[in-house]
């Protein structure tokens, strides 16, 4: 519902039967997973790998939006708090304007990858779940403390942040008439809701890098698929 205009349906549905036809080639009995959870992931990765190649955020700046989000969990760390625009802009060396320009531009940066969350030389997020009978990725974010730390992550943005965060994706507001209603322009509630994403990003993945692996006897083989936050 949240993705562009010129994305085609047809074309995400195309894509998840490649998903599909790739999981039939992939799946091995015997890793622990039920084939239903493995495709799943296949098909979901598969859609959001076809979103990926035609990806509308440049790499330019999806490497800028991976700034930011350093910079949040730094100035978090040293401050105990939710550093200001003001703040986040100085620590990248950038003018405030240039930063809120930054910001605008990353308008469609709600995507979060699995292997965003895998350090180096670590397995992806999916193949160190993936194989444990019952415990898909999605079973473990709704039933581990991930999810906690999602809803205290929202509970603690910014109230301006939260506000847009709200009317956006509670109550399926436009940006012009989120901006309506907090009497800014539509520009500036772009700029609100990229940095409420970086924050949310930061938390995330900090807390994916702090706990403790859940190791299986084996994994799935293949590419790394992806999840939509």
């Amino acid at each position: 519902a949240k993705l562009p205009a010129s994305v085609q349906v047809e074309d995400i549905i195309q894509n998840g039967m490649l998903g599909l036809l790739d999981a039939i080639n992939r799946y091995e009995e015997g890793l622990g997973a039920q084939f239903e959870t493995y495709a799943v992931q296949r098909i979901r990765g598969a859609m959001l790998d076809g979103l990926r190649e035609n990806d509308w955020l440049p790499r330019s700046l999806r490497r800028d939006m991976r700034r930011i989000e350093a910079a949040v969990h730094l100035l978090e760390q040293q401050h105990g708090r939710h550093p200001s625009e003001r703040e986040l802009a100085e620590s990248l060396g950038l003018p405030l304007a240039d930063y809120q320009h930054m910001l605008q531009e990353a308008r469609g940066y709600q995507l979060v990858y699995f292997e965003d969350f895998a350090g180096d030389g670590e397995d992806d997020y999916l193949e160190r779940h993936i194989t444990l009978e019952g415990n898909d990725p999605l079973t473990l974010l709704l039933e581990g403390n991930m999810r906690d730390v999602l809803i205290k992550a929202i509970d603690d943005l910014p109230d301006r942040e939260k506000t847009v965060m709200g009317l956006y994706y509670e109550q399926d507001m436009n940006l012009r008439e989120i901006g309506e209603v907090l009497g800014v322009s539509e520009s500036r509630v772009c700029q609100l809701h990229s940095q409420a994403i970086a924050r949310l990003r930061s938390r995330i993945s900090g807390a994916i890098q702090v706990a403790p692996k859940v190791k299986g006897e084996g994994k799935a083989r293949g590419r790394r698929p992806a999840a939509a936050s």
